[in-house]
């Protein structure tokens, strides 16, 4: 394993880029001011090459190595969420009802900090480029940056990314081969039957039987398919009937889940079973039926040769490990670049007792920074010298 580069005084600096990013959450998509202040930092680092505007909000820069080598991609993401912080901290959110609950301003603090250690040393061959993603909670980030015209000449050969773990003790690793992430997909659907006065219900049609059934059949699907709890899950989460009148029998209802699978084959077969599930519910209950799908996110699949580089990284850099089993069931849009590279994602705890991701008292363990950017740095230097 190659000696690192990574400055451990510049680390308060990115603490503190870290805590500026925090006071200023931006939802996915609208990362405008956090993409700018991140370009800002890392041009004055003097990458080879900088592009902004990737996939959106994007920004990557490169790092180029004297000979040539493979190219080798890191990851972290700019977005926030639409959720209000309660935290205490002198660095919360300045933003009402938003927040940095994912840890996502800590991602970001430590890709800029490997930015720092290829600003001092840069690889001996091939090239490293580090990339700040837009709109990773909504599962589109991924897909707009891959698609830019721009990713054309940024296209890596390896890509890694980490995400910070409340429940795993601070600083330790977890990774494993295949399966990391399951895929998901959010899927609404809408009945459509006939309004009529509650006093003369039979002169409508409703979709109350209809929507009892998908409630109680949608959860169940995985089992009906033949598949174990730990291969797929339906999880119901907004349901709607009617008006809130008393006078009103209800002619439309709206029903709301979110399917996740190991895997991106078994995802299509569960999702197709969910339609033809509401197609024939509202066939056998005469309705009209209106359905659409948003939030897709790819599996996340390990690499085998990435996974080995990143557990070589855990060894050299002494960082306690723990063991992943089963993969996870939250999603994480990183696993799209698993079809234009060797990919592989690891975590890093954030303390046991930490608060849980999306929570409203989370704040992201400034400790992390140096660990983060070690790891990324030992993974670059093995590969690129």
């Amino acid at each position: 394993m190659q000696s690192l580069s990574y400055d451990a005084a510049r680390t308060p600096e990115l603490v503190a880029l870290r805590r500026e990013l925090h006071q200023m959450p931006e939802v996915s998509g609208d990362e405008a001011a956090t993409a700018l202040r991140v370009a800002e930092f890392v041009a004055t680092l003097g990458p080879d090459r900088l592009v902004t505007g990737l996939g959106g909000h994007g920004v990557a820069a490169v790092f180029d190595g004297a000979e040539p080598g493979p190219s080798v991609l890191f990851r972290c993401e700019l977005d926030g969420l639409p959720i209000r912080e309660i935290s205490e901290v002198a660095w919360r959110s300045r933003i009402e009802g938003r927040g940095h609950l994912c840890g996502h301003d800590g991602h970001t603090a430590i890709v800029a900090g490997l930015a720092t250690a290829l600003a001092l040393r840069r690889p001996a061959r091939g090239r490293v480029i580090v990339l700040f993603q837009p709109a990773e909670e909504t599962g589109a980030g991924a897909a707009a940056v891959i698609a830019d015209p721009a990713f054309g000449s940024l296209r890596p050969d390896y890509s890694f990314a980490l995400h910070n773990l409340p429940g795993l003790p601070l600083g330790a690793a977890g990774i494993r081969p295949g399966p990391f992430n399951f895929a998901s997909e959010g899927l609404w659907i809408r009945l459509e039957g006939k309004t009529s006065h509650a006093s003369q219900p039979e002169n409508g049609v409703s979709p109350a039987a209809a929507l009892c059934a998908l409630v109680s059949g949608l959860p169940e699907l995985p089992a009906r398919l033949g598949l174990a709890s730990g291969e797929a899950l339906v999880t119901l989460v907004h349901a709607r009937l009617g008006e809130a009148a008393f006078g009103i029998a209800p002619g439309e209802a709206d029903v709301w889940a979110t399917l996740r699978s190991v895997n991106d084959d078994l995802q299509s077969r569960l999702m197709q079973a969910a339609r033809d599930m509401a197609l024939e519910t509202a066939r056998t209950h005469g309705l009209a039926v209106e359905m659409g799908t948003q939030d897709r996110f790819a599996a996340c699949h390990n690499d085998a040769d990435a996974t080995l580089c990143a557990e070589r990284a855990f060894a050299a850099e002494n960082v306690a490990v723990a063991t992943i089993d089963p993969p996870f069931r939250w999603s994480e849009d990183f696993g799209l670049f698993g079809s234009v590279s060797k990919s592989a994602l690891f975590v890093l705890g954030a303390g046991v007792d930490a608060p849980k991701l999306h929570n409203p008292d989370y704040d992201f363990p400034d400790a992390l920074i140096p660990i983060g950017a070690r790891l990324f740095e030992s993974i670059a230097r093995d590969i690129c010298g």
